[in-house]
């Protein structure tokens, strides 16, 4: 038997022990088959190695610049199987910008030394409200940027980015995705959404997240379609926008 023949074949038993030990008959949630056998990927686990990559090239897509050094702090099953799952290369490959299947990612921590990027893997012993699968991710810039990233696998090759800097958001990257920071005063809202209008965007999921009323926010808009990069410069005209992360399809 092939190894992604073997995958599925071991994947399908999971699925029928999980039908077994709920009667048979009825499922609570939804499972699709891309969640039974997995994404197309490099590495022995959809959660430890795929999921790694993915919320770490989530991560560089939104980081406006070039990379001087990455900072990983690892939790839970993250932290006690990083090394033996690979989910050190993982995250480091999706830093280079590495997808899934990219062969690169073995190769990932001597790539990312060869263009001078640094990096150092922290074990936290934290659990309390956090996922198993959770990766901190603090991305330092050449120019000076700076951006905080908490990503959780959630198996399949799936992920959710919740927390960017001192805000917690949810987002997934599986779609389209808009990230305006900005004040949390009246009328912003309004204009991003004014300007999405205009410009003909379908919106398929907008929140606001913030830390307090009146502080830092970040308005999260997802569409099913590529959003016209144009746009940008006119939501960047409320004078209460800061700056704009946009990740596309």
């Amino acid at each position: 038997m092939g190894a992604i023949a073997f995958y599925a074949h071991k994947r399908m038993r999971q699925l029928f022990f999980l039908i077994r030990i709920t009667g048979g008959t009825k499922i609570m949630a939804f499972i699709s088959l891309f969640e039974v056998i997995g994404p197309n990927m490099v590495g022995p686990s959809s959660s430890h190695t795929a999921g790694a990559a993915s919320m770490a090239l989530l991560a560089r897509k939104l980081f406006p610049g070039e990379i001087k050094e990455v900072h990983f702090i690892l939790y839970g099953s993250f932290a006690k199987t990083y090394r033996g799952h690979g989910t050190d290369r993982a995250l480091m490959g999706g830093m280079l910008g590495f997808e899934t299947d990219d062969l690169r990612i073995r190769d990932s921590l001597a790539l990312a030394e060869k263009a001078g990027i640094g990096y150092t893997f922290t074990i936290s012993e934290e659990t309390d409200g956090i996922h198993p699968n959770t990766a901190d991710m603090e991305i330092l810039g050449t120019k000076g940027e700076r951006l905080f990233v908490r990503g959780e696998s959630l198996g399949g090759g799936k992920v959710k980015i919740v927390r960017l800097n001192n805000i917690s958001v949810d987002f997934t990257g599986e779609y389209s995705t808009l990230i305006v920071s900005q004040t949390d005063k009246p009328g912003v809202v309004a204009h991003i959404t004014k300007v999405l209008s205009e410009a003909g965007v379908n919106i398929a999921f907008m929140r606001l997240f913030r830390e307090e009323k009146g502080a830092a926010a970040y308005t999260v808009v997802e569409s099913d379609e590529k959003i016209p990069e144009d746009i940008l410069e006119k939501i960047k005209e409320n004078p209460l926008v800061s700056h704009i992360m946009l990740v596309q399809l």
